[in-house]
């Protein structure tokens, strides 16, 4: 007697189809209207007589510098790994530390001032949160080997120039402009010296506590300065533990942002007092006002604005953010100012790492995915969505050819279209399938027009309302959305017909 042997099967176990935590995946419309954005944003750049570099998005670990405002993540907020030589790679977090490398590789060869742009993605090991993603894309500007305040006026003025090129209005923006030299005079005021010198390691922790005033508020950054604040998740981060009077006297610099520019200075030098550093900051954002208001940009779009501080450490002078003030709905559905979308300043010590001589720098980066947020947000009242490709139907398959044909001359014309490579069961499917394509037109023809000369064209979006009821091509015909024109008309009636599509 044989015993039938129970084979067990071994469960297969699929992964998950799912993003990374802090990613996200982007599909063709949004990616286009980045790739436009990106065009409207270079024309200007190459306007101001700046020139493309494109870098690779990996680099030596050690170039990077440890800048990033969020330092209390995992290899410094960086994606980073060992190469088969044991070397340390990292992910670019940012476009401006990759620059400081190609300028002191190629320093020989590269004029000076050098004045680059360049775009692409970045990626930074930090929490995720609505709207904060850990891959972004960037879009900057930079001048390299420029002393004077001059480069850094051109940078406010180009940030106008951008802002207003892509529809955002004068009275809906604000540069905010600050100076770290100020910063830096205030902190010697209040005594965060380490021999008789700024304490470094103290005051980056300082200013990136000061640079979380927009998400934390002047409570939580009270938090941050003093000793430290615990999050919604009950993560905690240590704070720099200032005494009172310290506290006070920061609190008061970046609370102090007057109705006008001459205000804030004035209540600025009194706080700064004799401190020499935060006087030529001062000295330093006067100038740039008088040159960005002979440009046109004036106060109104130009603000002095103390609570500006920029996160990166490798800042040394002039700092500035654009912040949009149109109210608009988050990701997470709370409603309120859009914020910042760019920002930048002056880093004259970057490329000295490399060097060993200060080669001056300033530039901007504008945050290319959270702009383009604000402005569907801003203008999905009005926008009209792309049209899909036009659809040619397949009513007969042994007619491909002829349909081929119709591709082409469609293409050559510059008109997109399709063929329809789907099952070809019936003609309602293939138009749910064009309308699911927000497609304008789908083209019919079968035998009968072939034999004619001619072509059926649909307009989808006028007879979108019954074609779930319709599944014949001669029902088709007696729609008044659909016309019959001479197949050698084609191109004519389809460029005449849409000049809007």
């Amino acid at each position: 007697m044989f015993h039938k042997v129970k084979k067990n099967k071994q469960k297969i176990v699929r992964p998950r189809p799912s993003t990374p935590k802090g990613f996200k995946d982007y599909f063709h419309l949004y990616s286009k209207k980045r790739v436009s954005l990106i065009k409207e944003i270079c024309e200007v750049y190459e306007l101001y007589g700046f020139e493309n570099l494109e870098t690779s998005a990996i680099e030596n670990l050690d170039a990077l510098g440890k800048y990033l405002p969020d330092i209390d993540r995992p290899n410094q907020g960086v994606f980073s790994w060992k190469d088969e030589e044991n070397n340390w790679l990292a992910l670019r977090y940012d476009l401006t530390a990759p620059l400081a490398r190609v300028y002191a590789q190629h320093l020989k060869e590269l004029p000076l001032p050098y004045r680059r742009y360049s775009w692409g993605p970045v990626w930074r090991n930090e929490k995720p949160g609505p709207g904060r993603y850990r891959q972004f894309y960037q879009c900057d500007a930079d001048t390299v080997g420029a002393h004077s305040a001059v480069s850094d006026a051109e940078m406010c003025i180009m940030l106008s120039t951008i802002i207003e090129k892509i529809g955002i209005r004068k009275d809906r923006y604000v540069i905010n402009l600050n100076n770290r030299k100020i910063l830096n005079g205030i902190l010697e005021a209040v005594g965060i010296l380490n021999n008789n010198e700024i304490d470094k390691n103290l005051s980056d922790m300082v200013l990136r506590s000061i640079d979380k005033i927009d998400r934390l508020g002047l409570l939580g950054v009270k938090d941050l300065l003093g000793k430290g604040r615990r999050d919604d998740s009950g993560d905690f981060t240590s704070g720099a533990n200032l005494n009172k009077v310290q506290i006070d006297h920061i609190l008061q610099f970046i609370n102090m942002k007057q109705d006008n520019n001459t205000k804030t200075l004035k209540n600025i030098k009194d706080l700064v007092g004799d401190s020499s550093t935060g006087n030529q900051g001062i000295k330093e954002i006067e100038q740039i006002l008088e040159l960005s208001e002979a440009a046109g940009v004036f106060e109104d779009r130009i603000r002095v604005s103390p609570s500006t501080v920029r996160g990166l450490g490798y800042y040394t002078g002039p700092v500035y953010e654009v912040e949009l003030t149109e109210k608009i709905e988050n990701e997470d559905g709370t409603v309120n100012e859009i914020g910042s979308v760019a920002g930048g300043g002056r880093y004259d010590d970057l490329i000295k790492r490399f060097t060993g001589q200060v080669i001056p720098a300033t530039g901007f980066s504008l945050g290319v995915d959270r702009l383009l947020f604000a402005l569907n947000q801003i203008k999905s009242k009005t926008e009209t969505h792309e049209k899909g490709p036009i659809i040619i139907t397949i009513m007969e398959k042994d007619k491909l050819s002829e349909y081929q044909k119709i591709v082409i001359e469609l293409r050559r014309a510059g008109i997109k279209s399709e063929l329809y490579q789907g099952n070809p069961k019936d003609l309602g499917r293939q138009l749910k399938y064009a309308d699911k394509r927000g497609s304008k037109f789908a083209i019919i023809m079968g035998s009968n027009e072939l034999n004619r000369g001619v072509v059926q064209i649909k307009d989808l979006e006028l007879g979108s309302r019954i074609s779930s009821q319709i599944k014949s091509h001669e029902e088709w015909k007696d729609q008044p959305a659909q016309v019959e024109i001479l197949r050698e008309k084609l191109i004519d009636f389809i460029t005449n017909y849409s000049n809007n599509f």
